[in-house]
């Protein structure tokens, strides 16, 4: 790692006219902004399938190695022959600040459906599509059949489908297979859309010097086609449902603690198979990103566990497991594993030791830093080590003005203020803690496109707990200023991030 900054922005937050970002043009000039204010880095959120019944969270997704459809470019399929200029008119004027998934979702899969039947016959002598087809089969066959059999059963989650596809018996797949062949092939075609044009543009960043860091969620959910396949490596009961799910207990986001209810994994089955599932996941996602960050890393060290069933998650317990062997094998297999590890929330002194020992970055938060005193708070800037990555929030936290306004209390402003050296305002509060993440010895400074646009709360993307409203938020594309792009180079140059 050598010294730089970049900015924290999801894909559905790009400016697009079809009502949530994608990999178009929006894209492409974001990356632009980026390599003109000498960011080097870019990172987003999970790039999964998301669903409304998930409350469209990328956290909670169908598979853990395929990509959101909604995320296709109308526009790069017109540049690819894919569909015409006439095809991907817009149905409707969408709201620019705002994702509204669900109206969104129905139309880009209406103008997906229309490439997908323009374009059908001619699969099976497509070389390109084949090839893409054949590298992708440990996943994408079993993604494209769970898909579509879920369409099929009317969205019904695999555990109350028919028991012998419920239990993957391999007569009745064939038999599904060929039945639902010409909605697999869609599910197939969807995919190849999705990946040909996000290796485009990670080659366009390769080309204007930006790395583009992607989020490895630990967990996956239960109604997935991860665990309908590979449901020996989760803790479920004889009928396949799970006996214990994930959270954490109360901490600085719930009272109650956070219940996500996704299935725990059977740390001595993956052991079993040499981490195998975990093995293809960490390979696919170093192909598709320069750099990740491994979500909750503290669950690979010891992870809470809650009864399914529970409400909340305040009756968990702490469940250890064999994270040095598992990074271990990791090692094995890769040369090099260029992550970041999510240590936010309770870090014990082992979850410490493992992050030491392989010298992974962890995540510095400023706006932990002022809650309490300053002197030994690991999260207060003159605490940092080089090797980390430093951000003023991130897509749970509130931005900055909006905590500022709403949760920094008087004592904590006063603290706050003397730390700076000045009167901290709220007109000021976002450059200010901008500029003490850039000036510190951490390597890597990133910070959520919100801050550097000084928006306030109602511009946060997550507010962990809450199921619904999330992940809506939308940059327009007017904010991206001259005048911005001059503050963020200058500051970048000053602390030698450029």
């Amino acid at each position: 790692m050598r010294r730089g900054s970049g900015i924290l922005l999801h894909i559905t937050s790009l400016p697009s006219p079809y009502g949530v970002g994608d990999l178009g043009n929006g894209a492409y000039r974001f990356v632009d902004f980026l390599s003109g204010t000498g960011q080097r880095f870019w990172q987003i959120l999970p790039l999964g399938p998301t669903c409304g019944v998930f409350g469209d969270s990328p956290y909670s997704s169908f598979s853990a190695f395929a990509g959101n459809p909604l995320l296709i470019s109308p526009e790069r399929l017109v540049d690819d022959g894919v569909l015409s200029k006439a095809d991907i008119r817009p149905f409707r004027s969408y709201n620019k600040r705002r994702v509204e998934y669900r109206v969104v979702s129905r139309d880009k899969y209406r103008m997906l459906d229309m490439a997908y039947e323009i374009n059908r016959h001619g699969l099976g002598e497509d070389r390109v599509f084949k090839s893409f087809c054949k590298e992708h089969s440990y996943w994408l066959d079993d993604y494209c059949l769970f898909i579509a059999l879920k369409r099929h059963f009317g969205g019904a989650e695999w555990s109350r489908w028919p028991r012998e596809l419920k239990e993957r018996d391999a007569n009745s797949l064939d038999i599904w297979r060929e039945r639902l062949e010409d909605a697999i092939i869609k599910e197939a075609f969807f995919q190849f859309l999705f990946f040909n044009q996000w290796h485009k543009l990670k080659r366009y960043c390769e080309g204007r010097g930006v790395q583009i860091i992607g989020d490895v969620p630990i967990y996956v959910n239960y109604d997935s086609a991860d665990v309908w396949v590979h449901s020996y490596i989760f803790k479920l009961d004889n009928n396949k449902n799970p006996v214990v799910v994930a959270g954490v207990p109360p901490d600085y986001f719930s009272s109650t603690g956070q219940l996500w209810g996704h299935p725990v994994y059977n740390w001595k089955g993956l052991r079993e198979t040499g981490y195998s599932w975990w093995v293809r996941r960490f390979e696919h996602n170093l192909r598709l990103f320069h750099m990740f960050r491994l979500d909750h890393f503290r669950g690979f060290v010891a992870y809470w566990e809650v009864r399914a069933g529970d409400r909340t998650a305040e009756r968990g317990r702490w469940i250890q497991a064999p994270a040095i062997d598992f990074f271990n094998a990791m090692f094995r297999h890769f040369k090099e594993i260029p992550m970041i590890a999510e240590d936010l929330g309770f870090i014990t002194p082992d979850v410490r030791e493992v992050i030491d020992l392989f010298d992974f970055p962890g995540m510095r938060v400023l706006l932990f830093a002022f809650g309490r005193e300053t002197a030994d708070n690991p999260y207060a800037p003159h605490n940092y080590a080089k090797n980390c990555v430093v951000y003023t929030g991130t897509h749970d936290t509130n931005t900055v003005k909006g905590w500022f306004r709403r949760e920094l209390s008087p004592d904590g402003r006063k603290r706050l203020s003397m730390y700076v050296g000045k009167e901290v305002t709220e007109r000021t509060v976002h450059w200010d803690l901008i500029r003490l993440a850039m000036m510190s010895v951490a390597d890597m400074v990133v910070i959520p496109m919100q801050d550097f646009l000084g928006l306030g709360e109602w511009a946060r993307m997550n507010r962990p707990a809450r199921k619904d409203g999330n992940w809506r938020w939308r940059l327009e594309a007017e904010r991206l200023t001259d005048g911005l792009s001059k503050e963020i180079s200058e500051m970048v140059a000053i602390y030698g991030r450029a």
